[in-house]
């Protein structure tokens, strides 16, 4: 088995160009199909350069949120205050209400969170998930919602047929998506070998009754059964979707992007391809019922998970209008498929890749690569690519493990020896690094050059009840780092690349960010050093994006240009939201990353939420088609 898509036997709706309203900010990412795109363009290419704090929050701590505010009829949910849901008034940045989290609270979906109303808007909620629970709160008032589940909460270790005592954890830092009256939830399911499954869920936003489940270690009977050894599904974890959900909701299709099965980096427990492992999988979001999937990587064992949100827009291509769903990878890959049944748009070549040396592994022979578009990162890392920052100490090291390592390309399997894996397992495209301008046919992803070193290693504590012949090894993730806390390859290290999916070129390709200690140098143009950062695409022709060294940026969408800039007091992590209250437009920022600092430097530092907008005496007429809803 190479490549595998099924066709859906039955179209869910057929209107080319059916788009979502992109005019309010009222889902994680904009809207459901994670377009991270915004219809407004009051704020645009020639006023930008006015743009003002508005007003800020501060998140009242000193923990790190990335955290991508909903706005509903002007107000915001935010997360701070010790991982409190807040509400505030979206013109103002005043607090309405805070809901704290239950007590001894160790993990929450602190990227965003879920928001869904009846038809006649009499019942109003906010749903995210801590503790392994699905939560349930009123949006108006921040009360938890007794009759949800048990008192407000559903316990989501339940059902997995697995016992619930053994799961540490199931879900994800990142929402679902709300479709009608369901919502869709995967989960993260740490990186173990006895992780939990992945399957992806669906439940009554009322009642909080499970409806559906997608079992992505199939069963018995169950399409892609046969990809795994038998019954692999009662020990096996993840190939679980950890990152961004995306839904065509006139159809009623939701997208999957699954990570890699468990452990990562060694497979000898589970012989074969691996479905659903690393796929985009196609679903009826009322039933769960598979349409179609393509698998990006057979049998894992980089850890390349698809971790961005696959992005939904329409495409002129051959002459014709598309709609179209395309997938940005850790490898650097951009994969575009027909909407609908799963077509690939250019074609896709399996090729041979290197055998593992391992005993007991069984890598798959094969990869697929797209013959196009372009890579969009690095695939490669070799001495003539070292970074000409690297002291002669740290440049003689990276060399030594270089020319000691397997180091054979894309896809050159863990070793004890050691082996260079370029792009990394924390290189590519990460959670919430594209965005898309939807009717345009337009691309844009953020994407780091990271490379890593993968040296396998036999755990002898692991041997203590395990089966026959059956031995763990084990890796750490391998990022390969300075003395200085950079990457041992030549910048740039993170970059914003534009495609036109129209005709799969690439326009434009800038580094993104700088890295302060550089900087103060003199030395720009490198790109940050984290990038998990989301791009937010407007109508007045802007990309909005910050970066761990503070700064937020408006571009030029059509040339990579920098227009507008300014300095906030914290990194930035995740992505801008973008709405409007009383016709005036905002755009705000969640400046609350922590990454990089010191434990004792993070208790100096608070993060805030700041919004900007042009000051109203200059801020032109609000556009009359796109009321706040």
């Amino acid at each position: 088995m190479r490549r595998i898509t099924i066709a859906a036997s039955v179209v869910l709706g057929c209107a080319v160009g059916y788009a979502q309203d992109h005019g309010t900010w009222r889902d994680y990412g904009g809207a459901s199909d994670s377009a991270q795109y915004s219809s407004l363009s009051q704020i645009n290419r020639e006023n930008v350069q006015k743009l003002q704090v508005a007003w800020s929050y501060s998140t009242g701590d000193d923990q790190a949120y990335a955290f991508n505010p909903v706005i509903v009829d002007g107000v915001m949910y935010v997360m701070a205050r010790n991982n409190s849901i807040v509400a505030l008034n979206a013109a103002t940045g005043a607090e309405i209400w805070v809901h704290a989290p239950e007590p001894g609270t160790t993990i929450i979906t602190n990227r965003g969170i879920n928001y869904w109303e009846s038809k006649d808007r009499s019942d109003r909620r906010l749903l995210y998930a801590s503790n392994n629970s699905l939560r349930a709160i009123d949006a108006r008032t921040g009360r938890t919602i007794e009759s949800f589940g048990a008192g407000g909460t559903v316990d989501l270790r339940d059902g997995l047929d697995r016992d619930a005592s053994k799961l540490h954890l199931v879900q994800s830092t990142t929402p679902g998506r709300v479709f009608e009256d369901l919502i869709i939830l995967g989960s993260a399911t740490n990186e173990e070998y006895r992780s939990a499954p992945g399957d992806v869920r669906a439940f009554d936003v009322r009642s909080g009754k499970l409806v559906w489940t997608f079992h992505t270690i199939p069963r018995p009977g169950e399409f892609g059964y046969d990809t795994w050894p038998p019954d692999a599904w009662k020990r096996v974890g993840g190939a679980n979707v950890w990152s961004e959900f995306s839904l065509d909701e006139h159809r009623g299709i939701v997208y999957l992007p699954t990570a890699s099965a468990k452990y990562n980096f060694y497979g000898a427990n589970r012989h074969g391809a691996n479905l659903f492992s690393d796929c985009l999988v196609a679903l009826d979001a009322r039933t769960g019922k598979r349409l179609w999937h393509f698998q990006m990587v057979h049998h894992d064992i980089w850890d390349y998970d698809n971790a961005t949100a696959p992005k939904l827009l329409t495409v002129l291509h051959a002459g014709k209008r598309r709609d179209v769903v395309a997938q940005v990878s850790k490898q650097g890959f951009v994969w575009v498929f027909d909407r609908v049944t799963g077509e690939p748009l250019w074609p896709i070549e399996e090729r041979a890749v290197p055998r593992t040396d391992m005993p007991g592994e069984e890598t798959w022979p094969t990869q697929p690569f797209p013959t196009w578009p372009p890579p969009f990162a690095r695939q490669k890392f070799g001495v003539d690519d070292l970074s000409p920052y690297l002291s002669s100490e740290d440049r003689a090291r990276f060399r030594d493990e270089i020319l000691s390592a397997r180091n054979e390309g894309l896809f050159t399997p863990p070793t004890t020896r050691g082996t260079i894996e370029m792009p990394g397992n924390n290189g590519g495209a990460n959670w919430s690094g594209a965005a898309v301008d939807p009717d345009r046919g337009r691309l844009f992803v953020v994407s780091k050059d990271l490379p890593a070193l993968l040296r396998l290693a036999k755990d002898p504590k692991a041997d203590v009840g395990l089966p026959a012949n059956e031995d763990r090894y084990y890796s750490g993730f391998g990022f390969m780092i300075a003395s200085d806390g950079l990457s041992p390859i030549a910048p740039p290290w993170s970059s914003l690349t534009a495609y036109d999916l129209n005709d799969g070129s690439i326009r434009w390709k800038i580094a993104l960010g700088d890295v302060p200690q550089l900087a103060a140098k003199g030395i720009t143009g490198t790109g940050s050093h984290y990038p998990k950062v989301g791009p937010v695409v407007t109508a007045g022709g802007l990309i909005f994006a910050g970066t761990r060294d503070g700064r937020v940026r408006a571009l030029d969408v059509d040339t990579g240009a920098q227009l507008w800039s300014h300095q906030l007091d914290a990194a930035l992590e995740g992505m801008a939201a973008v709405y409007e209250v009383g016709g005036r437009q905002f755009v705000v920022f969640c400046a609350a990353a922590q990454a990089g600092l010191t434990k004792e430097a993070r208790k100096t530092v608070q993060g805030s939420y700041v919004a900007f907008a042009l000051p109203q005496e200059s801020a032109p007429a609000a556009d009359s088609h796109r009321p706040l809803r």
